[in-house]
């Protein structure tokens, strides 16, 4: 998969793309639909999609609410055949272009597409004054076909983002996993940490949630794709997220126990799909009895991942 930053650097392999344009969060079965839909013989598959998201370019002291990080969105979209993902740098250059300049010097002029899919909802362009309608209209204006996807419904109503944050809050990633079509994923590097597992034998690797909205904090099982290093692959894990009440932590981590492993994961990739919720936080009386609590958690795990 090509990834192109700015659309002023598009070469012309990457012209004629169908794409699909949106944020992209999550990459849920809604993103997937639309995606489907973007799918033409002949020619390359991409999505346009914009980083940092928009709300965090607006509001940048508002809460976290992402559901995945600029890297485990491409690794997601290059699984699902995207060939070219514009990933475009959303600065104040930008922000400012009206509905219709978007369109004349973005997708017609820089990327050249030849169709888009967007959502019902779309919108787009300074003031968010462009539509899913409006493209049509500019489209068949500049040569470019446009399809409007119909929002997707799951069994619990429309698959989007904000249901699939409001599952993980309440520690349902079995029901945020039904309307994603995959595993919740939090994916970045592994970073020294206090190693305080290693001491209770329960070595960690440490992962940052900053940017990211914070799932219910406990203890998950999880499957862990090891992406890079002499020990990428698949394993099973327990983890705990949030903020570890016996250390008294300020910020929420992710700190996850790979089963059967044996190695040093410092400064790899790791991807960690959230399973099954086990429990919540708790302080206990003494280090003992963290450890009985944790044997307990990793055959729990063990169980929830068995086939």
């Amino acid at each position: 998969m090509r990834v192109l930053r700015d659309y002023q650097f598009a070469q012309p392999r990457d012209r004629g793309a169908s794409v699909a344009i949106g944020n992209f969060d999550g990459v849920h079965r809604g993103h997937q639909h639309v995606l489907g839909l973007a799918k033409r013989v002949g020619v390359p598959l991409g999505v346009v999609t914009f980083e940092p998201h928009p709300r965090e370019f607006f509001a940048p002291d508002a809460p976290a609410f992402r559901l995945m990080n600029a890297e485990a969105r491409a690794s997601r979209l290059e699984k699902l055949g995207v060939d070219l993902l514009a990933e475009l740098s959303f600065d104040t250059r930008l922000s400012g272009l009206s509905a219709e300049a978007f369109v004349r010097d973005v997708l017609v002029g820089g990327l050249g597409i030849s169709h888009a899919v967007v959502g019902a909802d779309f919108c787009f362009g300074k003031g968010r004054k462009g539509t899913a309608e409006s493209l049509r209209a500019m489209g068949a204006d500049l040569g470019f076909d446009v399809t409007i996807a119909e929002l997707l419904e799951g069994d619990a109503g429309a698959v989007s983002s904000t249901a699939i944050r409001a599952a993980l809050s309440d520690g349902r990633p079995r029901d945020a996993a039904a309307m994603l079509g995959h595993w919740h994923r939090i994916a970045g590097p592994v970073l020294h940490g206090e190693k305080r597992g290693r001491e209770l034998g329960y070595p960690t690797a440490n992962m940052d949630l900053e940017g990211l909205h914070v799932p219910k904090p406990g203890v998950y099982a999880v499957t862990v794709e090891v992406r890079d290093g002499p020990h990428a692959g698949q394993y099973g894990g327990v983890a705990n997220l949030g903020y570890r009440p016996m250390f008294a932590r300020e910020t929420p981590n992710l700190e996850t126990y790979l089963f059967d492993f044996s190695g040093d994961l410092y400064g790899t990739h790791l991807s960690v799909g959230l399973v099954d919720y086990l429990r919540g936080e708790a302080k206990f009386d003494s280090l003992e009895a963290l450890i009985v609590q944790m044997d307990a958690d990793q055959a729990a795990a063990r169980a929830a991942l068995a086939p």
